[in-house]
């Protein structure tokens, strides 16, 4: 059953509640006050990602400890790599040319393996695995957005597909009502660090992102591209790497649209500009106007 909270009028008192940006795919996120927005997801955003010895990435899905590990986004766009039981380690944009390729759920990209050795073997024996840390260098050309969803010349990072998602509280509290009410010992209520969003909204009904052509946050427009089918990610505890079954057996009963566990919605920029906590959302018509 789907339950839809279709919300076509004005948004109301709807505000940016809070951002959030990932330097390195699967680790722990950083909550900024504001943030630039590009055309292919906010600045720094999910520009480093690990890959495994057959250059498949290497997310939360296969090793739910990624989820203790941080980094800390340095000027420039290096990172600083931290995580229990490991020294920090900076680690700066590589400046060789030489790219390997990344193999994503759904494509391949170029992408610049980290030139210092140390960056690769402290991801290694953090997660007792060969792998590599690897920097999209040029996200404007390397990946195109999903084909079936994009428009003309839309990029992505390592992002799964979109350049970002946006969530909202309201659906969250409505999705921890379920699980409240669920036929097993509840584990909620669930934080929305499980749902990793770029963008979080916070006065609209619940589940109203389902109507959303698109939004406007403070001064940059997105269109919405499709909902965000969910996976194992999301039942991984983000402060303990542990998982258990929700939101996954909530979402399958309540919230299964076109073949896929929902929750939260693709977003695409339709102009730059820098979003911040407070800035008003407002609903787009489908012509992109407001």
């Amino acid at each position: 059953m789907v339950r839809a909270g279709w919300h076509d009028g004005p948004m109301g008192n709807a505000r940016l509640q809070s951002i959030h940006v990932h330097p390195v795919k699967a680790f722990r996120g950083l909550a900024p006050r504001d943030a630039v927005v590009e055309p292919w997801g906010l600045a720094g955003d999910r520009r480093w990602v690990v890959i495994d010895d057959g250059g498949k990435v290497v997310t939360q899905r296969q090793q739910p400890r990624l989820a203790l590990a941080a980094a800390e986004l340095l000027p420039g766009g290096g990172v600083r790599l931290s995580a229990p039981g490991m020294d920090a380690l900076t680690v700066p944009v590589p400046e060789a040319a030489g790219t390997v390729p990344v193999v994503m759920p759904r494509d391949k990209v170029e992408g610049v393996p980290a030139e210092d050795p140390a960056a690769h073997a402290w991801c290694s024996a953090y997660l007792g695995a060969d792998v590599r840390l690897v920097h999209m260098d040029d996200p404007a050309t390397r990946r195109p957005v999903d084909p079936e969803y994009a428009r003309p010349g839309e990029t992505v990072s390592f992002a799964d597909g979109y350049p970002l998602l946006v969530t909202t509280v309201a659906s969250l509290d409505a999705l921890n009502s379920l699980i409240a009410r669920g036929d097993h010992a509840p584990e909620g209520p669930l934080p929305m660090n499980r749902f990793r969003p770029s963008l979080v909204v916070a006065g609209t009904e619940a589940w109203a992102e389902d109507g959303w052509p698109g939004i406007a946050v403070g001064e940059v427009a997105f269109r919405v591209a499709k909902p965000c089918g969910r996976c194992v990610v999301t039942t991984t505890h983000q402060g303990t790497a542990e998982r258990g079954r929700e939101p996954l057996h909530s979402l399958g009963r309540h919230r299964r649209i076109g073949g896929k566990l929902v929750f939260g919605q693709n977003l695409v920029p339709l102009s730059r500009g820098t979003v911040r906590v407070g800035d008003p959302v407002r609903m787009l018509e489908p012509d992109g106007s407001l």
